[in-house]
């Protein structure tokens, strides 16, 4: 074999091998997508438990008691102490998927295939939780129950830095930019419905449940929540922040959703909580019961793919074809803890009581949670508002800001445009050796 022809041959089975790892990282990635699915009907189903045997475990499962940490009759095994139970088993399961996966990288690692992968000692793994939670003292129950107040709140925080992220990316998608000349039309047109929306959510609140002078603690919170949502209105009209009107669209809108969402979780007793004088309250519980279950489904799934929004990757920083498409870490450290925010959920954040059949976050400690929550939703994207220097370089740091930028300009190459390169390199090596084979031939 002539040295131009070992040439090509090595040519080809580098094209091949570059191949056969574009189409091995994307199956990969793919997997890898899918599998975020399933560990969220995991996380659906165990929701599902945690609420059976809340509210019909003592009549339907029998074998419990004659676990001794059970106590007399299983009493410890079900209500809130058997919510928490399931919590800790599904803790513990995504809490070791968190050990097992924190630090992958790369997608021919082997934590990549665990997470993907290998459902059935998964599943194993599952199910040795979930029991084991069982046979758990009530003392390191308890335990667990104070714990997952402090779990459920850090949840909570997450998952509000993910909505503020959401609302700034929404901004910039659909703020004009003189690069792109892109229309901003259907931006601002969801901007005055969430604006509109919120105005006249607060006024719906006013009428349904502070139409009485009575009712001071709603007549508190909704006015409030009003005046929240005119500085956030007043602050974006500022010139210098008045590029995030879009996005502050969207924090007013959820903070309303918070307020109407802490006044409906107070006690059905209350007098001024219109939702209980209702004659179809049975079915209303029963719908509001199943849009929260999904609710929190939702909330933990798309914390958990958002690692972005939590800068483990920097922003000029290439992302190459082998890197995982997000952070199994993360993915399954926020489920951890969504395991807490659904026990707390569950138990109305009251360890010491027990939950009515088909209700889910009612009572006064679930009112208080929501209203904080509020506050400090509407005080961080205030303070984020107001402190442009904290987020943007100073002007004596731009020169060294665009100068990284300019080194990070280029990404490196990804394994199809290296194909591509490859096999042009070829078809020009196989026209230039053309002319010499002609040439000996004579």
């Amino acid at each position: 074999m002539s040295p131009l022809d070992l040439e090509a041959a090595q040519l080809d089975e580098t094209i091949r091998e570059i191949e056969q790892k574009s189409l091995f990282y994307y199956q990969e990635k793919k997997k890898s997508l899918r599998a975020r699915y399933v560990y969220g009907t995991i996380f659906l189903v165990i929701n599902l438990c945690a609420w059976f045997i809340r509210d019909y475990g003592q009549k339907s499962l029998s074998l419990l008691p004659y676990a001794s940490s059970c106590g007399p009759e299983g009493s410890k095994c079900f209500h809130t102490f058997g919510v928490l139970r399931v919590s800790l088993g599904c803790f513990i399961f995504f809490l070791i998927m968190f050990l097992l996966t924190w630090n992958t990288m790369k997608l021919q690692q082997a934590q990549n295939s665990w997470h993907s992968d290998h459902w059935f000692f998964k599943f194993l793994l599952l199910v040795l939780a979930m029991v084991s939670s069982f046979f758990i003292p009530e003392l390191y129950i308890q335990l667990y129950g104070e714990t997952a107040r402090v779990g459920a709140g850090i949840f909570l925080i997450l998952q509000l830095v993910s909505i503020i992220e959401f609302s700034t990316w929404w901004n910039n998608y659909w703020m004009p930019h003189d690069q792109t000349k892109q229309s901003c039309f259907f931006g601002l047109a969801m901007m005055i419905v969430f604006y509109i929306g919120s105005v006249c959510g607060v006024a719906v609140m006013y009428f349904f449940y502070a139409a009485s002078t009575s009712c001071v603690l709603n007549l508190f919170f909704i006015s409030s929540t009003f005046i929240l949502i005119i500085s956030i209105m007043v602050m974006t009209l500022y010139t210098k922040v008045n590029r995030v009107i879009p996005s502050s669209s969207i924090m007013v809108s959820y903070i309303v959703y918070l307020c109407w969402s802490a006044i409906r979780s107070e006690p059905p007793n209350t007098k001024c909580n219109a939702h209980t004088q209702n004659g179809h309250t049975v079915w209303i519980t029963i719908l509001s019961f199943l849009i929260a279950i999904g609710a929190i489904v939702m909330a933990t799934f798309s914390t958990g793919i958002d690692s972005e929004s939590f800068g483990f990757r920097e922003e000029d920083e290439a992302k190459e074809e082998d890197d995982i498409p997000y952070s199994y870490g993360f993915f399954h450290l926020v489920f951890s803890l969504g395991a807490m925010y659904f026990a707390m959920l569950f138990i109305s954040w009251d360890l010491a009581h027990s939950t009515r059949e088909w209700s889910i976050d009612v009572g006064w400690t679930s009112t208080w949670v929501k209203i904080v929550n509020e506050w400090f939703a509407a005080a961080i994207y205030l303070w984020k508002l107001i402190s442009p220097p904290v987020r943007q370089p100073r002007v004596h740091e731009q020169p060294q800001a665009t100068a990284a930028a300019e080194v990070h300009e280029q990404p490196q190459a990804t394994a199809t445009e290296v194909l591509n390169n490859l096999s042009h390199q070829k078809q020009k090596f196989m026209n230039n050796i053309q002319p010499t084979a002609t040439e000996v031939s004579r």
